[in-house]
């Protein structure tokens, strides 16, 4: 949007702020750390439920079509799967996990699904095909088919959580907090300079500016050799 008023001759920089972390050129948006610090939160909450009843336990997160949440606080709260748009899974590999764990006497376990995720050589699971005003269709559902393919598959008692809008709300971390600030404080810099059709962003822990028709269209995807990291270490 930003790109396009600039295009129309309205002066124009802009922020990088979602909480799925997809925009690229930048190595973290603000409302990314609280969203995660959210999920992370009820992961650990869930862990209870989890042991003490035998149960899967199935956490839904944001993230459209991006998997940053789902890995980010997978990996935080020790979930035993994490499933993420950019890989597609099959419902027999999971479930093998699951059995597995149990055969070695882990009688729970946890997984950590993005809403976008999806089945080898399948479709994202959709609320329904209604758009919203940005042109996105409304995901969800994904947490739930896992859910009754996983209980009926293994016998195992299944439970799902679909954390939903609870990601966007609260009081945001104090990382977040203060990462708007130098957001911020650097877009006052750009409009004093006079460099509009841009828009800061973090790298390397740096404040930069780039152009906003180098953003556009482009979506930052999880790196796969920190998928696979998150992979070994949970088994």
């Amino acid at each position: 949007m930003a790109q396009k008023l600039y295009e129309r001759g309205l002066p124009c920089v802009a922020v990088p702020k979602t909480i799925d972390n997809d925009l690229a050129y930048t190595d973290y948006t603000f409302g990314f750390n609280s969203a995660v610090s959210v999920a992370t939160e009820a992961i650990d909450r869930i862990h209870s439920t989890a042991e003490a009843h035998h149960r899967v336990m199935i956490v839904e997160v944001m993230g459209r079509y991006t998997g940053w949440i789902a890995l980010e606080a997978g990996i935080a709260g020790g979930a035993d799967v994490i499933l993420i748009p950019e890989q597609p899974f099959g419902i027999d590999e999971v479930c093998k996990y699951i059995e597995l764990r149990r055969k070695r006497g882990r009688n729970f376990s946890i997984i950590v699904v993005a809403e976008g995720a999806k089945l080898k050589g399948g479709k994202e699971i959709v609320y329904n095909e209604k758009v919203d005003e940005f042109g996105n269709i409304r995901l969800g559902g994904i947490g739930y088919y896992l859910g009754r393919e996983i209980e009926y598959r293994t016998g195992i008692e299944t439970r799902v959580v679909v954390l939903g809008h609870l990601q966007r709300g609260g009081s945001p971390t104090a990382f977040d907090r203060i990462l708007a600030t130098r957001f911020g404080i650097a877009a006052i810099d750009l409009v004093n300079q006079g460099k509009f059709g841009c828009m800061v962003a973090l790298k390397n822990n740096k404040i930069v500016f780039v152009s906003l028709k180098d953003v556009v269209g482009k979506r930052k995807t999880v790196d796969l050799k920190r998928y696979n990291m998150a992979k070994v270490f949970f088994g």
